[in-house]
């Protein structure tokens, strides 16, 4: 196919004859960078995919390795049931173990024909991206509702593996009719040598200035400062659970996308699916499927085309501040109180928000403390009242850091394209062992390369940005949306370059709504390694579990 000319670099998992019978009856597939789940229990696909963050290796190796073969090796009854359960799968094959004719009848009759998409979303299932760019990611995870995506973090994982000599990122083969894939391949490469020298030669230097420090610490705090290095242009693992009905728009929104990897992508998703859920995705290939994806395909254009029609001035004006607050409800605190007063009234909103406007501000907040004063931890959730008032903000910040605030999809984000207008940010810690210019050296390459493929195709340009490199975004959330994410996103845990995002949100509402930002569980405080209490946590409750689980009366509540 045309197609694959597109595909990312991947290396197959190494398995012999035996590894492959004891799991082929669970993938779609083994030996493809893309692969979808066929029967593996709900506990054991979840945590397969959970592992996905942290794993340097195929989910399917994983799977393998971890949940198979040492059940397949011991006598006991579930595993004489695993290998029964094999020999079956392989005996019945997939195509027909998921053709009931009565399901597949009923999703073609009322999802393609009539259109009933509320039943698409009573089923689905897991698709996995061995290793796919963090452009095409976003791509994915642009999406809102149904699908609930993991990726490989850049804070825990090596990135300085290479495949048959290569470093792991995409590149487009469009770029070799531009006559610049030469120098792409060699910016890249600066970049992941220059990411390999200053994760190795910090992490040294965090053993020498910690001596005591846990290492899993040092590595992390040494993964946070390299990661910045890393390109838009990374290859990396994603797992995704979704319904039939989001996987049908992933791949609708993909199949004419103006980037090559991600029409690849869509087309690699379409084909594995359609091996055990055709019927959610009929629709895909019909025309009013094909004039919704040029709908979807031809918006850019179509901008453009009218913005030169206007004559409007293309200028490039990069930001002077991280946070702006652009736009606010002046009436929030009251509107907030009335949404909490309204479900035990029987009243009109409109006469209850106007009679709490005439309340006095003593009377307010003995209501909204009365409400609150019981909520102790940031996971009991805001009533649904703060959801009647909204704010915008314009905030600017680096790639790499951006991508956990994307993560909050509720509400509504949309973003400028990668590109290195808005400068980048240096980590301080480089003064430290001597590599500050070789840092800035290495990002401003890919700057000087951004120019030259911009001038040719401003999409492709997008792969040769950094993480360093500071991109510029909305996002237009409630106040319970900012409540859950100024709450999350300033634990100790978190990444300091996300938590000084939130802290400058944070002060700026304090000044808009002095009565309800006091009910902030928020932490202000800075620190120097930022997972350092996520560790020890984890490491706590693991012990915690086993110890439970190895008891013989322990029993799931």
């Amino acid at each position: 196919m045309e197609i694959e000319k597109f595909a990312p670099l991947f290396d197959k998992p190494n398995l012999s004859d035996q590894e492959r019978y004891s799991i082929e009856p669970f993938f779609t597939n083994i030996d493809q960078s893309v692969f979808a789940v066929t029967f593996i229990p709900p506990e054991v696909i979840g945590a397969l995919c959970a592992r996905t963050s942290r794993a340097k290796d195929d989910l399917r190796a994983i799977f393998l390795n971890e949940f198979i073969k040492p059940f397949l090796e011991e006598k006991s009854e579930y595993g004489e049931s695993l290998r029964a359960l094999i020999d079956f799968l392989h005996q019945h094959p997939l195509e027909v173990v998921f053709s009931n004719p009565k399901g597949r009848e009923f999703y073609i009759k009322w999802l393609s024909q009539f259109g009933d998409d509320s039943i698409a979303q009573m089923a689905g299932t897991h698709l996995i991206y061995a290793g796919i760019s963090q452009l095409a990611i976003k791509h994915l995870e642009d999406m809102r509702l149904g699908i609930a995506p993991i990726e490989k973090s850049t804070r825990f994982v090596d990135y300085s593996a290479k495949v048959n000599g290569q470093y792991l990122y995409y590149a487009d083969p469009t770029l070799e009719g531009m006559g610049l894939m030469k120098e792409y391949r060699e910016v890249m490469d600066n970049l992941f040598d220059n990411y390999t020298l200053v994760n190795n030669k910090y992490f040294e230097h965090l053993k020498q200035k910690y001596p005591g420090e846990k290492e899993l610490v040092l590595k992390t705090k040494a993964f946070d400062v390299a990661r910045k290095l890393l390109p838009v242009s990374t290859l990396s693992s994603v797992s995704f659970f979704g319904n039939g009905q989001a996987f049908e728009y992933a791949i609708t929104r993909s199949l004419d996308n103006k980037l090559g990897e991600i029409r690849w992508m869509g087309q690699r998703a379409l084909d594995e699916l359609n091996k055990i859920m055709p019927a959610f995705l009929r629709r895909i290939e019909s025309q009013d499927s094909e004039d919704y994806r040029k709908y979807i395909s031809e918006r850019s254009d179509r901008v453009n085309k009218v913005l030169t029609e206007v004559n409007w001035p293309k200028e490039t004006i990069p930001s002077q501040t991280n946070v702006k607050l652009l736009d606010y409800d002046g009436d929030a605190e009251n509107k907030i109180i009335a949404g909490l007063i309204y479900l035990e009234a029987q009243e009109p909103f409109s006469r209850v928000l106007g009679r709490v406007r005439r309340l006095s501000a003593e009377d307010k907040e003995k209501i909204l403390q009365e409400v609150l004063k019981d909520r102790k931890q940031r996971y009991y959730k805001i009533p649904r009242a703060f959801e009647n008032a909204y704010l915008r903000f314009e905030i600017t910040m680096n790639i790499g850091a951006w991508r956990d605030l994307h993560r909050h999809r509720i509400h509504t984000q949309y973003r400028q394209r990668f590109s290195p207008y808005n400068g980048f940010d240096t980590p301080p810690e480089l003064k430290e062992i001597g590599l500050e210019n070789e840092f800035k050296s290495a990002i401003e390459k890919t700057e000087e390369l951004y120019e030259k493929v911009r001038n040719k195709d401003q999409d492709i340009a997008q792969y040769c940005c950094a993480l360093a490199h500071k991109l510029r975004f909305i996002q237009y959330q409630n106040l319970r949306s900012f409540f859950w994410e100024a709450e999350l996103r300033t634990i100790p845990q978190g990444h300091p370059d996300y938590r000084k995002i939130e802290h400058d949100k944070i002060k700026l509402i304090q000044k808009i709504y002095p009565l309800i930002s006091k009910y902030l569980l928020v932490d202000m405080q800075e620190y120097d390694f930022a997972r350092r209490g996520t560790v020890e946590q984890i490491q706590k409750k693991e012990g915690e579990l086993k110890q439970y689980f190895s008891r013989k009366d322990a029993k799931i509540n």
